[in-house]
């Protein structure tokens, strides 16, 4: 208890859903957040600030270098500097892989993938210049472990963040830097709304879900809150599946 008083977590993809929920666990457990989203932030900076704690928010856009960069300028000067950091922020494109764009391949890969890599230097560059410890998580996917049906660009940048999380983790772990993912399972989140609306495709992956349910946002607070915490400073490189049991069946 106690343990997140005075830090400070970084949430992208805040405005809602899995972004929320994160930020709010991590509130309700001592932290002050940072809310970053290209969208309307007011209610996820009020749910935070129901906790008690601190918020801050920033309009970013992570199909923008130019918005990212803005966004790493004012860790340290508008923006405190984190001492957690939550790469949540992501976007879906759906579509057959012969006729996938190249513009729908290249936003998923900028912002699920690419905009993750830059920002998560910018921050490590800071932490090490200031000799910090710090933590890492990225969200990841099912689609970091299996192909997917129609969603190519997003399970490349996905697989691809799993990745990234074992090799930052390889460099980073030894100076203090946890890095590690989170991999949710079906969520009812906004990502999800044309699978669920196809009532033969919602039901046959909740038959599929040993839970017997699609999870709920707040079902990744306890792994978010787990991977920020003294808790896992052993943990590396990991990536944490919360699927309601999909990947074991």
């Amino acid at each position: 208890m106690g343990e997140f008083d005075g830090k400070v977590a970084l949430v992208t993809g805040a405005s809602r859903g899995l972004g929320t929920a994160m930020a709010v666990g991590l509130a309700e457990a001592g932290a002050d957040i940072i809310l970053v989203a290209r969208g309307d932030l007011t209610a996820a900076k009020k749910a935070v600030e129901t906790t008690g704690r601190k918020a801050w928010t920033f309009n970013a856009d992570q199909a923008s270098r130019v918005s990212m960069d803005k966004l790493a300028a004012a860790l340290g000067g508008e923006l405190p500097f984190p001492d957690i950091l939550v790469n949540n922020g992501g976007t879906i494109k759906r579509g057959a892989f012969a006729d996938f764009t190249q513009a729908d391949w290249d936003e998923v890969m900028e912002v699920n993938l690419g905009s993750i890599f830059r920002f998560s230097q910018a921050v490590v560059r800071g932490w090490l210049a200031q000799k910090r410890r710090g933590k890492i998580i990225h969200t990841a996917s099912m689609l970091s472990f299996q192909g997917g049906i129609r969603v190519v660009s997003y399970t490349a940048a996905k697989s691809g963040l799993a990745g990234l999380t074992r090799a930052m983790a390889n460099e980073l772990a030894s100076q203090g830097i946890n890095v590690n993912a989170i991999a949710p399972g079906y969520m009812e989140t906004d990502n999800t709304t044309a699978l669920r609306a196809d009532a033969a495709r919602h039901r046959q992956i909740t038959e599929r879900i040993p839970a017997g349910r699609w999870g709920q946002p707040h079902d990744l607070a306890g792994a978010a809150i787990y991977l920020s915490s003294a808790a896992s400073d052993y943990v590396s490189g990991h990536v944490l599946v919360v699927d309601g049991g999909w990947l074991s069946r």
